[in-house]
């Protein structure tokens, strides 16, 4: 099958390599033009054959800006897949703007990181049936060999609406092994934590992709010393967790694990310095003074 991608970054470039290697023929257009097999969105659109398919791969204060180039060169009976980390609230107005020129479009959350040339890209993908089945020779190449790492979540907006809750529960998982790494570190009685996480690889019920990759950070730096304790959140653990206040369902977990990114932003903590000015005053508790 044919396809244009846009966007050939870390995800992009490696899932254009996985097709090729599939036997389907990927047309890609970036802005580095050493990157890219065509020179603009137009050239990109002539060397497709209609009716098109045009997956977009870019950063998402990029998406419809790209969209809305792609409706120039574009035609009816087209159709566009979002797979960036889009909020799910665009995909409606987005897909509704699209119709209005007869092109289809499809949202598809896309989880599998700098791994998934290699391993397969698991896909959750949103939008009427048959623009899915028409890209389905696609999805098949893209994700994991066997039964799992696919599903038609709905219409359109669910795929997104499903990666947004993937990554939130990405959140607690991960929170829960740092938490656990930071208590073995400060033991009195473990002496190998990194043993102690590679034990962990098989036979428990706490094993996972994401230990695997704990794991081998250790191997690398066993006591992390080269990073410092600063982590970004791209926003998905925002919208999970304003989807959960919207909805009133209780995400202690996540919530939790992203508001300890935002501390871990902070040198000296303006709260903590609240509570301890407060166990001062009102206990007399001692304080540190910078």
């Amino acid at each position: 099958m044919q396809l244009g991608l846009v966007g050939l970054g870390r995800m992009g470039g490696n899932m254009r390599e996985r097709l090729r290697a599939a036997g389907h023929e990927v047309i890609g257009y970036d802005q580095n033009p050493q990157l890219s097999d065509v020179a603009s969105l137009a050239e990109l659109a002539e060397k497709l054959t209609a009716p098109r398919a045009v997956w977009v791969m870019v950063p998402v204060q990029y998406t419809e800006d790209t969209i809305d180039g792609l409706i120039e060169v574009l035609s009816a009976g087209d159709i566009v897949i979002d797979g960036g980390n889009t909020r799910y609230t665009d995909d409606l107005p987005r897909a509704e703007k699209l119709d209005r020129h007869g092109i289809g479009y499809l949202d598809v959350g896309v989880s599998g990181g700098i791994w998934g040339r290699e391993n397969g890209y698991a896909l959750m993908v949103g939008g009427d049936e048959q623009h899915v089945q028409r890209l389905m020779p696609i999805f098949e190449a893209l994700k994991p060999a066997g039964e799992f790492g696919f599903v038609h979540a709905g219409p359109v907006g669910a795929g997104h609406y499903a990666k947004m809750v993937h990554n939130g529960i990405e959140y607690g998982l991960m929170h829960a092994y740092a938490e656990g790494y930071e208590l073995l570190t400060k033991s009195e009685l473990v002496t190998n934590v990194p043993g102690v996480f590679k034990s962990w690889r098989e036979g428990t019920v706490v094993r996972s992709w994401l230990l695997d990759l704990l794991d081998r950070a250790l191997d690398e730096d066993p006591e992390l010393a080269s990073l410092r304790g600063y982590a970004e959140d791209t926003g998905e653990g925002r919208w999970t967790v304003d989807e959960a206040v919207r909805l009133a369902v209780p995400l202690n977990v996540i919530a939790a694990a992203l508001f300890a990114r935002f501390t871990s932003r902070q040198d000296d903590s303006p709260a903590m310095k609240a509570v301890a000015a407060l166990r001062n005053q009102f206990g007399g508790h001692a304080i540190h003074k910078n």
